[in-house]
């Protein structure tokens, strides 16, 4: 994040404070930091964790929040550092109630903010067959979505479908093929997370709220778990690293396409060591872009 001592930057993901208590170290007493959470309860735990810290302005949020936040604080187009850290944390996949983990039993929720939105149970109730197929396919890349689909249906006309561990032995039983080293429910888990939480959209919002937040030299971090996530990043700061989209054959130079933002290295993937402290780091793939001048 080539952070500075004196500059503003933006946590879109706190989770459990990791990545902003580095910030923090790394910043001076004239630094600031906005962190953003939907989890109400990763807010709660930041605000007495870090209680007393002057330089962090925590608020609850999406990422779509993100821009307002920052205009009320009058960081637009002043912030030096924006960090996502996609996806689930792992308090709420350790948490049964949360319902994200197939692991443990609990209900079937899914909610990053528990009061926004319907629960995966209630998704998952009303959804028809060819919705929870399209969702699997797409957003979990599931080769076996319609299959999948056909018995999660067929299992919500016998009972309801409201805890964990029922959904992931019908679609572990609907499975013909399991991945070696992977439990059959994880592409479907996944994608139905990614849909009851629109994190898709959320992230698109964020990428495009960073042309109007970062300053000139301002760098945009994303870390991502899921191949959809990660081509999104990967285009997005591609085409703004391109520059203006005009048609192929005009007479045009480089610096006529005005590009917005130049690309800082490559993809970076976790180490051998890394992934052996930490298992679930194997699927992180982190990209970095910068602003132009």
């Amino acid at each position: 994040m080539n952070i500075s001592a004196a500059g503003r930057y933006i946590d879109g993901t706190f989770g459990r404070g990791g990545h902003s208590r580095a910030i923090l170290a790394r910043l001076g007493p004239d630094g600031r930091l906005l962190a953003i959470d939907r989890d109400p309860a990763a807010v709660a735990f930041g605000r007495e964790r870090f209680a007393g810290e002057p330089r962090l302005r925590l608020e609850q949020g999406v990422f779509a929040d993100m821009e307002r936040i920052a205009r009320d604080l009058d960081w637009l187009g002043r912030v030096d550092g924006i960090l996502l850290d996609l996806g689930v944390s792992s308090p709420q996949l350790d948490e049964p109630a949360r319902g994200f983990s197939f692991l443990k039993d609990g209900p079937l929720d899914m909610r990053m903010d528990p009061q926004s939105g319907p629960s995966a149970a209630e998704w998952i109730a009303v959804a028809s067959e060819r919705e929870i197929a399209s969702v699997l396919h797409e957003l979990g890349e599931e080769r076996f979505a319609g299959r999948i689909a056909r018995a999660i249906v067929r299992a919500r006309g016998e009972s309801p479908i409201t805890g964990t561990r029922r959904l992931a032995e019908v679609v572990a039983a609907a499975n013909p093929a399991w991945e070696k080293d992977k439990h059959p429910a994880t592409r479907s888990f996944q994608a139905i997370r990614i849909r009851v939480n629109e994190e898709l959209q959320q992230l698109t919002d964020a990428l495009q709220q960073s042309l109007r937040l970062l300053a000139a030299g301002g760098r945009l971090v994303v870390i991502s778990f899921h191949s959809l996530e990660d081509r999104m990043v990967k285009r997005f700061m591609r085409d703004q690293a391109r520059g203006d989209d005009l048609p192929r054959g005009l007479p045009v130079t480089a610096d006529h396409l005005r590009p917005r933002m130049r690309l800082v290295g490559k993809a970076t993937r976790p180490g051998a060591q890394e992934v052996l402290g930490n298992p679930r780091a194997r699927s992180a793939v982190m990209r970095v872009a910068e602003m132009a001048a």
